[in-house]
């Protein structure tokens, strides 16, 4: 279990973890400074750990994103936790967006990826924490039976903290 890391393994290890989350909970801060949490569907994980999002460019959590872009960002799923601190940024780019959308987006956002309402936001991590059980559910049960029954602590999966080069907290 390593306390912190700037190996690109643990970039790519949390992208990989990560791409197999559909929804994640967004947290911005709004004019408030509260802060404001809403699902999200992902889109894609890039091999460097950027997250994609589609969004209506006069949402709330764009005009948070533009006053505040620190967000914060978890993933989970049956057996994998993970916390993101990143920096948001809303991206025109028709390229992208064309070869992002899917049916999925267009149930939410139906007048289409070149919309001029439609933008995307991209969520570049800066540092990220995660938690992972190989094996899910019944290793975590066997884990834990263990950890009873020896009287040691449960060690049920992997966690790592993971810093990403070049990103400035």
């Amino acid at each position: 279990m390593a306390e912190q890391d700037a190996r690109p393994d643990g970039v790519q290890e949390l992208a990989r973890l990560a791409k197999g989350i559909r929804i994640g909970m967004l947290t911005t801060r709004d004019e408030h400074g509260h802060l404001v949490s809403r699902p999200m569907a992902q889109q894609e994980v890039e091999f460097d750990g950027d997250l994609w999002f589609f969004a209506e460019r006069g949402s709330r959590k764009v005009a948070h994103i533009r006053t505040t872009p620190d967000v914060g960002l978890t993933l989970t799923d049956n057996d994998t936790w993970i916390s993101i601190h990143g920096r948001a940024e809303l991206v025109d780019d028709p390229a992208v967006a064309e070869r992002l959308w899917n049916s999925w987006v267009a149930a939410w956002l139906p007048q289409g990826p070149t919309d001029p309402s439609v933008v995307l936001i991209k969520v570049s991590p800066v540092t990220a924490e995660y938690w992972d059980t190989p094996g899910g559910r019944i290793a975590s049960v066997i884990s834990f039976i263990k950890a009873k029954a020896t009287g040691t602590r449960y060690e049920g999966g992997e966690h790592d903290v993971v810093e990403f080069p070049g990103a400035g907290s």
